[in-house]
């Protein structure tokens, strides 16, 4: 259980700044995403677990999020067990091999306009994250899969669904959505190098 939330809890931090970040600069995204939290929870109460499954395009942010800010880029090592030849390499025994997600997400074979924040390119699609999918695997897959996983599948969507529906925001530090800084600070996880400011202003949400 300890290494589970630690697993989860930076990176599920990191990642909801990320979603967050991508939905300012994409206003169309934003008011999709508010709109689907309108028709499905309603003004009269607040966001509860049980609503996320049918939260449809909030679970697309989610995974476009994850695909484009992997919070681990390079997944845990793993060691080869034998000589292997894959796709034209030949890896010898015992070689130390790193598996770039960050790369892989943003791969222009597998991805159209990789590097565009697209959530709807996952609306009708059965990719999903859980490592069975290797065009997304932020979690990694098989028997070495994060640990965190199952924290952050609950954590990441519920949280975010929170802040939008409560809250309307706003860019802070006379901030556009054209001029808020992308770029990352890469160590062990994937995080903004200069932290979101954003203003909250309460909606309108009454609670049972």
């Amino acid at each position: 259980m300890q290494e589970m939330f630690f697993g989860g809890t930076e990176t599920t931090s990191s990642t909801i700044e990320w979603a967050m970040t991508e939905l300012l600069r994409k206003p169309k995204s934003m008011r999709k995403v508010k709109e689907e939290l309108d028709r499905v929870v309603g003004p009269d109460r607040k966001v509860e677990e049980s609503d996320i499954d049918e939260l449809l395009y909030l679970q697309a942010v989610v995974k476009e999020t994850l695909r484009l800010h992997p919070a681990l880029p390079l997944l845990i090592p793993r060691n080869a067990l034998q000589d292997t030849n894959f796709m034209g390499y030949f890896i010898p025994q015992n070689t130390q091999v790193f598996v770039n997600a960050w790369s892989i997400g943003r791969d222009p074979e597998a991805w159209h306009k990789p590097l565009s924040f697209k959530p709807r390119r996952f609306l009708g699609s059965d990719i999903d994250y859980k490592g069975q999918n290797f065009e997304l695997i932020p979690f990694g897959s098989g028997r070495r899969m994060c640990i965190g996983m199952p924290f952050a599948h609950k954590v990441v969507p519920f949280v975010l669904a929170s802040l939008l529906h409560c809250f309307d925001w706003e860019l802070g530090s006379n901030l556009t959505p054209e001029t808020i800084d992308m770029n990352e600070r890469v160590g062990l996880t994937l995080r903004k190098l200069v932290p979101l400011k954003a203003i909250p202003r309460k909606r309108i949400v009454r609670d049972r």
